[in-house]
């Protein structure tokens, strides 16, 4: 087999369509396009969702509920089996060594899930711990040491400058 016999076959591709090329083609004279008007103009036609200047549907309805996506904190998720794979025979698992060895993204959060038994005493360093993680890493003899998240919002940051300018004024 050889480039030229894969399908399909030159002549049973879709042609692409040629505009404004001469009245015999089918779309020569206006392209297409009708006469006149806002979509017959270069650059011509609506913006999607716009109803002919009628109040839009996504401005009719009313807003509902509320959305939190914004300032939800978000955490890369490593179990006790993927933690006892990465570092056989090390008893001690910081922070750092979880990024170097790239289990998660470099300076994300992370939490630490209980999948997996533990065998031998680990003391695991991490930003939140499953109970049941907690559970087994103690059964096992080791010690689950939780890091504080500092989370600002910029609204928060903007408010602290603030009151920052107020005490050295």
């Amino acid at each position: 087999m050889q480039l030229h016999d894969l399908y399909p076959f030159p002549e049973e591709r879709k042609q692409r369509r040629r505009v404004g090329r001469g009245q015999g083609s089918g779309l020569g004279g206006t392209s297409g396009r009708g006469h006149k008007g806002q979509n017959a103009r270069s650059g011509g036609g609506v913006r999607p969702g716009f109803e002919g200047g009628q109040m839009p549907l996504q401005r009719r309805l009313p807003k509902h509920g509320f959305k939190n996506a914004l300032f939800k904190i978000r955490y890369d998720v490593v179990n006790l089996d993927t933690l006892v794979e990465a570092f056989p025979g090390k008893t001690d698992i910081s922070l750092e060594d979880i990024y170097e060895r790239r289990l998660v993204k470099g300076g994300s959060l992370v939490k630490v899930l209980s999948r997996g038994d533990l065998s031998a005493p680990l003391n695991i360093e991490a930003h939140r711990f499953s109970r049941a993680a907690v559970e087994k890493i103690q059964k096992a003899g080791g010690k689950a040491s939780e890091l504080l998240v500092e989370v600002l919002t910029e609204s928060a940051e903007v408010a602290e400058e603030a009151a920052e300018d107020v005490e050295a004024k």
